[in-house]
C-alpha cells in the first residue's frame, strides 16, 4: 500500500524538472478530462432520476452505462496525465492519446442505445 501512495516521490524522482509551463498545461488537460468524465456520471444520474419515456431496464442500462464510462475515463485521464508527465520529465516524446477513441466510441455507443430505447418506449 505505501508504494502505491508513494508514486509523486518516484514520479520526482525521474530526470529533471520540466518547465512548469509544461506541467500546468498537462494538469490543465488532466482537469478537462476529469470534467468531462464528471460530465458523464451526471448524465447518468440524470437519465435514471429523469427520464421517464423508456422502459426502466432500458433506462437503468443508459444510465449505468454512462457512469460506467465516466469512471473508466477518469482512470484514463490519471493514467494518461502520468504518462505525459514522465514524458515531460525524461524529455521524451508525449504519448499517443488513448482517451480519444474511449470517449468517441463510448459515445457513439451510448447515442445508438439511446436511439434504440426512445424508439421502442
Amino acid at each position: 500500500m505505501a508504494r502505491i501512495l508513494d508514486w509523486t516521490r518516484r514520479l520526482e524522482a525521474e530526470g529533471s524538472d520540466p518547465d512548469p509551463r509544461f506541467s500546468f498545461a498537462n494538469e490543465r488537460t488532466f482537469l478537462a478530462w476529469i470534467r468531462t468524465s464528471l460530465a458523464l456520471i451526471a448524465a447518468g444520474i440524470g437519465v435514471e432520476a429523469l427520464v421517464t419515456t423508456v422502459p426502466e431496464w432500458g433506462r437503468r442500462t443508459l444510465a449505468g452505462f454512462l457512469v460506467l464510462l465516466g469512471g473508466v475515463l477518469a482512470a484514463f485521464a490519471f493514467r494518461r496525465w502520468l504518462r505525459s508527465e514522465l514524458a515531460l520529465r525524461r524529455s521524451t516524446s508525449l504519448p499517443m492519446n488513448q482517451l480519444a477513441p474511449v470517449i468517441a466510441y463510448g459515445l457513439s455507443a451510448g447515442a445508438g442505445l439511446a436511439i434504440v430505447l426512445i424508439l421502442i418506449g
